[in-house]
């Protein structure tokens, strides 16, 4: 019970440290409904909250979170997708202008991902499928950092895994459509919870860049 008494204890904080002082906010977010600029592709890691880490108010962002932060590709089969469900009611509902996928330091399911071995990949289970959404992620790392620690491998996973999100999100049309319109942008984020830093990916360099 100690766990739910601190989220009581913190609700109590919010309603009377945000809510209460900020009557206009909250009444236009009921009277209007929300309409964010920015959707936030995060990871479900407990550390790495987006609206905390971007020190924003309520109804800046649409926020999706899944394990390790992943975009899958475009696809129409008879699954259920709750990742593609989020960004086509953000992209073609709410019309937000860009798309951020923040990735993270110490990720738990790149870590798995960089970890398995090559018998394993049929391995049964919800995270071990979803993880093959990042395998040219891996693959890529292993080509190119071949001999390398394990700890700068999963590093690099970390962050090649954000650019196969960013080159699935072009696989979306109606996000293709926008992004060639110039009405949305594509972002690529790395929070390193180590140092506390911001990194951007920038395209002309080909690296991920502090912000400055």
């Amino acid at each position: 019970m100690a766990d739910i008494n601190k989220l009581l204890e913190g609700f109590k904080r919010f309603r009377h440290n945000i809510y209460d002082e900020n009557p206009a906010l909250f009444d236009r977010l009921t009277s209007q409904g929300q309409t964010p600029k920015t959707i936030v592709v995060g990871c479900c890691d407990s550390r790495v909250d987006p609206a905390i880490v971007t020190d924003c108010d309520p109804g800046d962002l649409f926020i999706i979170r899944n394990v390790a932060n992943l975009v899958p590709p475009f696809e129409t089969g008879g699954n259920y997708h709750g990742t593609s469900a989020a960004l086509e009611f953000g992209v073609r509902n709410l019309e937000v202008e860009n798309i951020i996928v923040l990735g993270h330091a110490q990720c738990g399911g790149i870590s798995a991902l960089m970890q398995q071995a090559p018998d394993e990949e049929q391995q049964k289970g919800f995270v071990p499928s979803w993880m093959k959404v990042a395998s040219n992620a891996r693959n890529r790392v292993l080509s190119r950092m071949h001999g390398e620690p394990r700890e700068k491998q999963v590093r690099a996973c970390e962050q090649e895994a954000i650019l196969v999100s960013l080159d699935n999100l072009l696989t979306f049309p109606w996000i293709l459509e926008r992004v060639a319109q110039r009405k949305l942008t594509l972002h690529g984020w790395y929070f390193d919870l180590e140092h506390g830093e911001l990194l951007r990916f920038n395209p002309d360099s080909n690296r991920f860049e502090a912000f400055s």
